[in-house]
């Protein structure tokens, strides 16, 4: 009998390298895309995509290869001499760094987002732990995600390595539960967290013990939005005082990266009206408002299209505003540039719009380079996303509102101006010389009609 399944993409860096993996989620079409994605930019030499399915019989998965492409030859032959590497989280405080919370929230993805609740909450708060340790297969399923793979990196037995994260997961929820039982957390509220903070400054575990308690100043709140509020009243209430401020804001910075990461707590923080380009245009005014205060001043269209922050996300920006949140601010861009490297469309039923937004970002990113990004990651994202602008299913799209062949040159005119990258330029330039070059232009042109041949003498020379 076959039960939960979910997809892997392992890469190699080097054709003689061993396969490590890249992603494990639930959904085959970001596996997939992915997968594709690391190969066609030459960011590996080989990648590999599974589908894993846990038989429910034995425990164990088994595994399908979905796709295969790049130097995915036979695994060099280990020697005598190579020594197996020991397991990248060895105890409790290892799965508190920022990259094994990120596995847990991708391998527990599905259980989260069911709890409204992220990676942070569910390692500092008490009931969360007791709530995962009930759920008994959630537990074990996302064990064996990590396992899996990392089995076949390393060369260590799979049930090994189930065995020593098992007991990893036990020893942590059972640290939780008990510092909860202890009252070890403190009651964190606006009105005393510089207090708290002053006193703990000089703690070993201050941070753990910090964060225990703005996990449960969140437990309460309703939605993403309100979570955000809760901290950033934290944050305006944290001490002037350097080393206390320090650690209050390395600890909100914590959730608050890992509730922009999350896809149903954006569309509550920013809205559910707004498409992907919608929310990248919201991000860059939250991580770089001084720029797109400036872009909107200097640029009219870009104040139509990058939307007005409300609430939560405008208290978020003027944080970012005030030097506030460093971290935070680079990792939304970075957001910002995955996914305009993405296959997503950032206006799916309006390719004109597409073109403004794109403009507009592009311009907003620029303005940041040097702070968040450098200037060759924002153009090399928009030499990718170009590529989708000449495609021909985006061109057909973009074209079928056009009323005649000189609208359509017009159209493609704006295309040309707004692509980046020399390849793209000239797809582009192709698209406009095959318009200009048909006889339906030129036939529309000499055509009998309203329009005097002055006046078409003169929409030619507009187009030139």
């Amino acid at each position: 009998m076959s039960g939960q399944v979910h997809y892997e993409v392992f890469v190699r860096r080097t054709p003689a390298a061993p396969w490590t993996l890249q992603l494990a989620t639930e959904h085959r079409s970001d596996a997939m895309d992915l997968g594709s994605e690391l190969v066609t930019e030459g960011r590996v030499a080989a990648v590999r995509v599974t589908k894993e399915v846990l038989d429910l019989d034995t425990m164990e998965f088994r595994s399908v290869t979905l796709m295969s492409q790049g130097a995915t030859g036979t695994d060099r032959k280990k020697t005598t001499t190579e020594t197996r590497s020991d397991p990248p989280c060895a105890s409790p405080q290892d799965l508190y760094s920022a990259h094994a919370r990120e596995t847990i929230g991708r391998v527990l993805e599905d259980w989260l987002r069911r709890e409204r609740v992220t990676p942070f909450e569910l390692m500092h708060r008490p009931d969360l732990a007791e709530k995962l340790e009930a759920s008994g297969m959630e537990l074990q399923h996302a064990v064996q995600k990590i396992a899996v793979p990392e089995a076949q990196a390393t060369g260590v037995p799979v049930h090994e390595i189930i065995r020593h994260y098992q007991k990893l997961a036990e020893q942590t929820i059972e640290r939780v539960i008990a510092d909860g039982r202890r009252k070890l957390f403190p009651v964190v509220t606006p009105f005393d967290v510089g207090d708290i903070a002053r006193k703990m400054q000089n703690a070993p575990d201050r941070a753990y013990v910090l964060a225990g308690g703005v996990a449960a100043n969140l437990a309460s709140a309703r939605n993403w939005r309100e979570k955000v509020d809760r901290l950033l009243d934290l944050a305006e209430a944290a001490p002037e005082e350097v080393q206390p401020r320090a650690l209050v804001m390395f600890v909100l910075e914590q959730p608050l990266m890992e509730i922009v990461v999350s896809r149903a707590a954006l569309a509550d923080l920013l809205g559910p009206t707004l498409d992907l380009g919608g929310h990248l245009a919201a991000l860059t005014r939250i991580s770089a408002p001084r720029e797109v205060e400036a872009l909107v001043a200097f640029e009219p269209a870009a104040a139509r299209l990058m939307p007005r922050l409300t609430g939560a996300a405008e208290r978020l920006a003027k944080r970012m505003e005030a030097g506030d949140f460093k971290l935070l601010a680079a990792s939304i861009a970075r957001r910002v540039l995955t996914e305009l490297n993405g296959p997503r469309r950032l206006r799916p039923s309006d390719p004109a719009g597409e073109i403004q937004i794109l403009r507009s970002l592009a311009m907003a990113l620029t303005a940041t380079g040097g702070r968040l990004l450098t200037i060759d990651e924002v153009a090399n994202a928009f030499v990718e996303r170009s590529k989708g602008i000449v495609s021909a299913d985006f061109v057909d799209t973009y074209l079928e509102g056009c009323k005649g062949a000189l609208a359509e040159a017009e159209a493609l005119v704006r295309l040309c101006e707004n692509v980046t990258g020399g390849a793209n330029k000239r797809q582009a330039a192709r698209w406009l010389s095959a318009c200009v070059g048909a006889l339906r232009f030129e036939k529309e042109l000499r055509a009998a009609g309203a329009e005097t041949a002055t006046q078409r003498l003169g929409q030619l020379a507009d187009l030139q």
